[in-house]
């Protein structure tokens, strides 16, 4: 029987791929994916075969995963953090039904570091009480749910981690998201920016939400923005969870 692994290959950096990612990889015969995640491994399997397809070939790169496993191959669907996470996984098991493969091949989803995670250890402790994620790319979600989703999480005080704030097409994303949220939370909110972590020119910075509105920032920058108890500690991001009031 066939096989889809899809794969997360954490923020980027060899270090940062787990050994099961790395088993996963060593045992299939097609690695598959967006061709800079492929260009992340390459260097590891230079003998691998590789199905790489650009920005927007999602569905199409699914496809013909899905079809490679049901010839018999084993095949790494490679996504940067975690697959679970905006990656490829459930495309994978939604092109898996469509190709009336479900049954006939078997996908083993191999969880990997997401950027919230590797972006939090880099500024310091984010993400220790509640939080929610939100990515501000309207490709696949109109962005007035993410407008909704902003303002719910913002009202009820969760720390945020936005993925995808800005780009070429979408370089006003951060400034309209910051915008809402400053309407429910405190100018002087603790935000923080994590850029390429685990590649070469990894950067963090500390700031406030006021000065966050303001920032350019691109696709390999993950933003955060703290809760009401979100506080600078050592020059580190913070947001204490309360065990000293337990």
């Amino acid at each position: 029987m066939g096989k889809v692994f899809v794969v997360g290959l954490g923020p980027g950096g060899p270090g940062e791929i787990t050994p099961r990612a790395r088993q996963a990889l060593t045992e299939c015969d097609l690695l598959a994916g967006y061709t800079t995640y492929i260009q992340l491994v390459e260097g590891l399997f230079p003998d691998k075969e590789q199905l790489a397809t650009g920005m927007f070939g999602e569905a199409e790169r699914c496809a013909k995963a899905v079809q490679a496993a049901q010839s018999g191959r084993r095949v790494a669907m490679v996504c940067s953090g975690d697959a679970g996470i905006y990656g490829m996984a459930g495309l994978i098991f939604e092109t898996a039904e469509r190709q009336a493969a479900l049954g006939k091949i078997e996908i083993e989803v191999i969880p990997g570091i997401t950027a919230a995670c590797s972006g939090a250890a880099l500024l310091g402790a984010p993400l220790t009480d509640d939080f929610a994620v939100i990515s501000l790319s309207d490709l696949l979600t109109g962005w007035p749910q993410i407008e909704r989703r902003l303002a719910a999480a913002a009202q009820a005080d969760f720390a945020i981690c936005l993925y995808n704030p800005s780009s070429r097409k979408r370089k006003d994303h951060l400034w309209r998201a910051c915008e809402i949220l400053l309407q429910y939370k405190d100018e002087n909110t603790v935000a923080g920016l994590a850029q390429n972590v685990g590649r070469p020119g990894e950067s963090m910075r500390l700031l406030t939400l006021r000065e966050l509105k303001e920032c350019e920032t691109d696709m390999f920058t993950t933003v955060f923005v703290g809760s009401s108890k979100t506080r600078v500690i050592g020059g580190r991001m913070v947001t204490p969870r309360g065990y000293r009031d337990v």
